[in-house]
Order: structure tokens, then C-alpha cells, then sequence
């Protein structure tokens, strides 16, 4: 047996290709409440289950930034294993709310791909990904470029 492979190389990208990442994650209430601790969204929509019940969805709002990030790092062993770095996100949307249990899916489309002009062993991938939920509803897509190795220099 192999063991999983860490991201893939700029060469092995295709314009077009559709990635369906394997890794999901759930959203538990552990998870929620020490992002929002951590971060320090004190909101009450995100930590208080009382204040939540007199509010739109009746119930806690996961932040949208902790959504954000579950949905780039669904994505590591796939695009970005092998990035020298990300170089930037952009066109953030945020498309449904997110609840405490909700499971969160991503999948990657690669957009474009530029090799490097001043080094030969490296390339940016553009990249859009959309993170779902267990019921198959887009949550939050966003857009990043990577600058990615090449196979060989």
C-alpha cells in the first residue's frame, strides 16, 4: 500500500480539471466554540444558544471564517501539498449559513496556470473552490492563486 500523496506538482494541473476532495470535516460544538474563543468572536450568534433562539435561524451560526478555513485545508492533499506558498484569495462569498454538525465537502476547479518567468521550477495555479454541506448546498467559494513546483526545474 502507498501512502497518500502530498499535493501535486504544477505540471500534473489541467485548466478545467475538477477536483472532489475525499476529506471531509463535521462541525462539532467543540470546534465552534474554541474558534470563536480563539479568534475572539465573542458574537453571540456563534456562543450563545439562548440569544440564537430569538434570532433568524434559530440556533447557532458556525463562523463564516472557521468555514473558510475547514474548506482551504480540505483541499492540502490535493492542490496545494506541494505550494511553495499561497499567494493570495480573493472573491470570498459566503453563499449559506453554516450550523453546529453541519459536514463540510470541498471541490476545486482549476481556473488557469502560469508558469513562473523568473523561475524555471515553479508556476501559479489559479484555482476556484466551493465548500457544501452534508445536503449538497454550496456554502462558501472563494478563488486563491498558488505558486506551485514544477516536477522538474
Amino acid at each position: 500500500m502507498e501512502a497518500n500523496r502530498m499535493g501535486h506538482y504544477f505540471d500534473e494541473f489541467e485548466v478545467g480539471q475538477v477536483i472532489k476532495h475525499c476529506q471531509s470535516k463535521t462541525i462539532f460544538e467543540s470546534d465552534n466554540n474554541l474558534f470563536s474563543l480563539l479568534t475572539m468572536n465573542h458574537h453571540p450568534l456563534h456562543i450563545n444558544i439562548d440569544y440564537c433562539k430569538s434570532q433568524n435561524y434559530g440556533k447557532i451560526l458556525v463562523p463564516g471564517t472557521l468555514v473558510f478555513c475547514l474548506a482551504v485545508h480540505l483541499t492540502v492533499m490535493d492542490v496545494s501539498g506541494q505550494a511553495i506558498a499561497n499567494l493570495g484569495y480573493e472573491e470570498i462569498e459566503h453563499l449559506a449559513p453554516t450550523f453546529i454538525n453541519d459536514t463540510i465537502y470541498s471541490r476545486t476547479i482549476i481556473l488557469g496556470k502560469t508558469p513562473s518567468k523568473s523561475k524555471k521550477d515553479r508556476g501559479v495555479v489559479f484555482v476556484e473552490t466551493v465548500g457544501s454541506n452534508q445536503d449538497g448546498v454550496d456554502i462558501i467559494k472563494f478563488r486563491r492563486k498558488i505558486l506551485v513546483k514544477k516536477m522538474e526545474g
